[in-house]
C-alpha cells in the first residue's frame, strides 16, 4: 500500500512519531509521500525522508500560507526540490472555504508554484476546496498538464473529474469516501478508471469510518482501498496493486 498524501511533520505526531511510522511498515505500507504546507514543513518533510527509507517528500506552500510568500520563496523552494527524495511540488492550490489568504494572493502563489514544477519537470499535488473552477482555469492557463499531478482529497463532481482526467491528472481518494453522506465521492470513484486513482490518508486528518474523529495514520488506508473495491465490485488486491502502481509511476518512487 502507498499513502500518497500524509502530514507526519504535523505536531499531532510529536509525541509518538517514530512509533507510528514503525507501525506503518508493520501494517504493509511500503511508501508514504509527505506533503508540505510551507517552507518549515518542507524542511521537516525532507528530514523525515532522510530518516525513513519509505518516506518521500513534496515541497510547496499551501493556500492557507500563501500570504507568507516572499520574494525569495520561489528560489528557496527550487533549492529544496533538488533534495534527493523530493518527488513533487505540493501541496499547492486554492482554498475558498477558509480564505486564510486573499484569493488573488492564493491564485498568484498557485501559478508561481506551477511554473516551478514545470521548470523542474515535477508533478504537483493540488489542494482544492470550494475553488473548482479557478483550479481548473489556472491548471489550464499555466499548462500544469505538462507535468501532471494529482488533485488530492478530490471533492468535485463527476463532471469535474472528467475534466481533470482529460488533463492527465490523477484523483486522490481518502477517508471521506467512507463517510455515510459521501454520495459524490462514491459517484466519482465509480466513474474514474482505476489507473487514474491514488489512495491517501491526509493524516492526521480525515480518518475513515469506523474511526472518524480519531487521529488518522497510514495504516487506515486499507479502509479506503476496501471501499473502492466495494464500489467498483472488484477484488481488494486489484485496487491495492493498481493504486500502488499509479503512485509509483506518478512520483517515480523506488520499489
Amino acid at each position: 500500500m502507498i499513502d500518497s498524501h500524509a502530514h507526519y511533520d504535523d505536531e499531532q505526531f510529536d509525541t509518538d512519531r517514530d512509533e507510528i511510522l514503525n507501525k506503518c511498515v508493520e501494517a504493509g505500507v511500503t511508501h508514504i509521500v509527505n506533503a508540505a504546507s510551507d517552507l518549515e514543513s518542507a524542511r521537516k518533510s525532507i528530514e523525515l525522508s532522510k530518516n525513513y527509507a519509505f518516506i518521500y517528500a513534496a515541497v510547496g506552500v499551501h493556500p492557507h500560507e500563501a500570504s507568507g510568500w516572499k520574494d525569495d520563496t520561489y528560489d528557496t523552494l527550487r533549492t529544496l526540490a533538488g533534495e534527493k527524495k523530493v518527488v513533487a511540488i505540493g501541496e499547492i492550490g486554492l482554498d475558498y472555504h477558509y480564505d486564510f489568504s486573499p484569493r488573488d494572493v492564493q491564485k498568484n502563489v498557485f501559478a508561481r508554484q506551477i511554473d516551478l514544477a514545470r521548470s523542474l519537470k515535477m508533478p504537483i499535488i493540488v489542494h482544492d476546496r470550494e475553488s473548482h473552477k479557478d483550479i481548473l482555469d489556472i491548471i489550464k492557463s499555466e499548462k500544469a498538464y505538462e507535468t501532471g499531478g494529482v488533485l488530492h482529497c478530490f471533492s468535485g463532481s463527476v463532471e469535474m473529474a472528467r475534466e481533470v482526467l482529460n488533463l492527465g491528472f490523477k484523483i486522490g481518494i481518502g477517508g471521506s469516501l467512507t463517510f455515510k453522506n459521501a454520495a459524490r465521492p462514491v459517484e466519482v470513484v465509480r466513474f474514474a478508471p482505476l489507473d487514474m486513482i491514488l489512495v491517501e490518508t491526509d493524516c492526521p486528518y480525515l480518518s475513515p469510518e469506523p474511526l472518524r474523529g480519531r487521529r488518522n495514520w497510514s495504516g487506515n488506508i486499507k479502509y479506503v482501498i476496501e471501499k473502492i473495491a466495494q464500489i467498483k465490485e472488484i477484488d481488494y488486491k486489484e485496487v491495492e496493486r493498481a493504486t500502488t502502481e499509479n503512485a509509483v509511476n506518478l512520483f517515480g518512487l523506488n520499489m
